[in-house]
């Protein structure tokens, strides 16, 4: 319920804007054909950012236990790249958003999962979204 809220809340407040650029940033990947290893990424880390609240982002090595393309060393450039391209301009966007966020006490919660995402927009290959387990 209070995840619910938060996300419609989240949504509201510009959590759209950002799934947006994640989604901009998949398309432009997706158009060049090269890109589609990342395409695949800003996909899902864009729905992740559209809806946060109730998910977590994960290594999908640790999560799943098995290696594949974007968790060994083709990920790793593969994120090198990225960060290069694409990565810190995302990032910076969920850094600004962040910051506006802190401003208020209410927003803390938000700011802290723009926070999450910068972090994810730095190197999204490798990682999947998950839903949080209920203990």
């Amino acid at each position: 319920m209070i995840s619910s809220l938060l996300n419609i809340l989240w949504v509201v407040l510009g959590g759209l804007v950002m799934a947006l650029g994640w989604w901009l940033a998949g398309l432009l990947c997706a158009i060049t054909i090269v890109g589609l290893p990342w395409a695949r990424s800003c996909v899902v880390i864009g729905r992740f950012s559209l809806w946060p609240f109730g998910y977590e982002a994960v290594n999908r090595l640790e999560h799943s236990g098995r290696r594949d393309l974007g968790t060994g060393p083709l990920g790793l450039i593969g994120n090198v790249i990225w960060f290069l391209v694409a990565g810190w301009w995302l990032a910076i966007g969920h850094l600004s958003s962040a910051l506006a966020c802190f401003l208020t006490i209410v927003g803390i919660p938000f700011g802290i999962q723009h926070l999450k995402l910068a972090l994810i927009a730095l190197a999204p290959v490798g990682m999947t979204v998950i839903p949080i387990k209920r203990v």
